[in-house]
Order: C-alpha cells, then structure tokens, then sequence
C-alpha cells in the first residue's frame, strides 16, 4: 500500500498478536523493457552479441526490440486515478509456529471500509464468509480476501481494515491428558490505516452554444421556429502518468433531445465502424464534439426547454459519459454533471 498510518489497537493488549494483516494492491503485469547493447563495425573493439545485454536471452526474442517477452509487476503502489476501480487483497495470516499446540486461533474476520474525503463507507468483501462464526486458522494458515472499489471522488483516501478473531489458550503442552481442552479464551481485535491519494486521469473542459433554428416541427407552439439546436464540445485532457485509450464518449440527451457524434465513431463511407479508437499521451488534448438537436415528434420535456430558452437562453443538455483503457488495461469510467448551453 502507499502509506500505513499508525495502527490502532482496539483491545489495548501490548503484547504481540497471533494473527498478522498483509495488504497488497492488485494490479495489472506490464511489459519488462531491456537495454540492447549498440551494433559496432571498429575491429579494434571486441565483438559482442546484442543479447548479451539482455537479462533472460532466448532463441525465440527479437534482440531488436526494446520489449521483452517477460511480464513484471509495479515496483511500487503506484498512482491511483479518478474513475478506476481500486482493488487489492486483504491477508490474515496466522503467525504462531507450527508446532505450537498451546494456542487455537479461530473465528477471524476482516472487515474493511473507505474514508474518502466526503464520506465513509463499508467494503463488500470477495469471496464472502460461509460461516458467520469466522475462519479457523492453523498455525502459518492464512484467510485471505479481495476488496475493490471505485474511485470516484480526488483527494486522499483511507483503507480501513480491522481484523477480529478467538485466541484460545489449550491445557497442557501437547502431550498429557489435557490435551485439546481449553483454560481460557478471549477475542482479539486490531486495526490497521492505509492511506493513498486519488489523483485525477481525465480532465473535461466543455462549451455548448445555441446554433440557428431549423426544420419545422408540427409539436412547436409556433411551428415557424424549427427545433431546438445546440452544439457541445468537450476537450479531454490526460492528466496521468501513461497514455489511455479512448474506448468511447457519448453524451446522454435529456428529453427531448438527441445527439450525434461528430468523432472518431462517425461511420464514413470508406471506413465501416468508423476510425481507431484514439491514444492520448500524457498532457495531450483530445477535442470531441456533438450535434444536439430536438427529436420530431417528441412532446416530453419540451415545455421545460422552452421555457428555460426564453427565459435565460440557457439549456440543460445532458451527462458526458467517457470510458478509456490504461497502456496495461486497466479499464476507466468518468460521467459529468448536467451541462448546459451558454447563455445568450
């Protein structure tokens, strides 16, 4: 994890638990890069094969390139990004010795929630308990859980985790009579703080306008004005470390409006489906826009955009909806508020 604040003992033992927490994010393998060793044609310079710069060589990688067959995973914990879910794993391991009969470690739950900056909530954790009593744990066992949880809000964030478990003290020392009987229990409590910060990937900058009326709509109270028309445009910035790609932006109309994409998915007559989804590197800006204009027909909402046009000339249009994939494909989801149009 990012950070460990100071744990919190909630049973106030000073001596030492039974039962460790380990929490580690969950992320995505990337590609290993490897140095190649310069080409030289000086015969007074000893000849020396690309690959021997090359960690683990094989017969079947392409020495040339600067990407390696082998995964690795991140060094560190990492950026966490606005719009991408959070996951890691949560482990309780039992730290007594496995020859130590004169302690039983059993009912152990975790539990987690989130801090963020505007509220706190509890955490559904995978796979869920079979038994509401809790795991029984042998000696080096560990009860192990996922947690995931999307990021929607930027600012620090905190991982709460509390762990909870039976710690029952056996009579005799593994082998007298007594064995397997207890002489005292007691349940066990500790909490754990982890800390990190939610940064954000996506950064949208819209402007909308009112374009000329056109095409006369019967549904209209004055039929010579045509419907309503807008145009939105919408400039994302990748605020990140890596380039994302853009899987899709749509924008949800409220009645009764419709829009038209005016982008890389706009089908052409010599591309079906339209062009490749776009890559944005880090700092660069990619500029969409949308065609906004009032169905035929449509009845419902109509009176509300009226009004608000003739009353301010303003308009409530709709939410921006972008979806993207990180370079190893982790996937992002961000939805605006409710935009409106310039005023007049």
């Amino acid at each position: 994890m990012s950070h460990q604040r100071a744990p919190s003992n909630l049973d106030g033992q000073k001596e030492p638990h039974s039962v460790s927490l380990k929490v580690l994010r969950l992320s995505r393998p990337s590609m290993t890069l490897q140095n190649l060793l310069p080409r030289h044609t000086s015969d007074e310079l000893p000849v020396l094969l690309p690959s021997a710069g090359l960690s683990y060589p094989s017969a079947d990688a392409d020495d040339q390139f600067i990407l390696s067959p082998l995964l690795t995973l991140p060094p560190a914990f990492g950026s966490a990004y606005v719009g991408e879910t959070f996951s890691c794993t949560l482990c309780a391991n039992n730290e007594l010795p496995q020859n130590d009969q004169r302690r039983v470690v059993n009912s152990v739950r975790i539990s987690a929630e989130m801090q963020t900056p505007s509220q706190t909530l509890p955490l559904d954790l995978t796979p869920e308990d079979g038994d509401l009593k809790g795991a029984k744990l042998e000696p080096t066992q560990s009860l192990q859980k996922i947690v995931r949880y999307d990021l929607k809000e930027e600012g620090s964030h905190v991982l709460a985790v509390t762990v909870t478990y039976s710690e029952t003290a056996m009579l005799g020392d593994g082998a007298s009579p007594a064995q397997g009987q207890a002489a005292s229990g007691r349940v066990r409590t500790f909490r754990k703080l982890y800390q990190f910060l939610a940064q954000q990937c996506l950064a949208v900058r819209t402007k909308a306008g009112a374009l000329p009326r056109g095409g006369v709509d019967t549904t209209l109270p004055d039929a010579k004005e045509g419907r309503f028309r807008f145009m939105l445009e919408a400039q994302l910035e990748n605020m990140g470390e890596e380039a994302i790609t853009l899987e899709t932006v749509s924008l949800q109309p409220k009645p009764p409006l419709r829009s038209t994409s005016l982008n890389w998915d706009l089908p052409t007559s010599s591309e079906k489906g339209g062009s490749p989804s776009p890559v944005v590197n880090p700092r660069d800006i990619m500029q969409v826009a949308f065609l906004i204009e009032q169905e035929r027909d449509t009845t419902e909402g109509l009176d509300g955009l009226s009004n608000d046009m003739a009353r301010d000339g303003r308009a409530t249009l709709g939410q921006l909806s972008i979806a993207w994939r990180s370079g190893v494909g982790n996937r992002g989801f961000l939805s605006t508020g409710w935009l409106t149009s310039r005023r007049r």
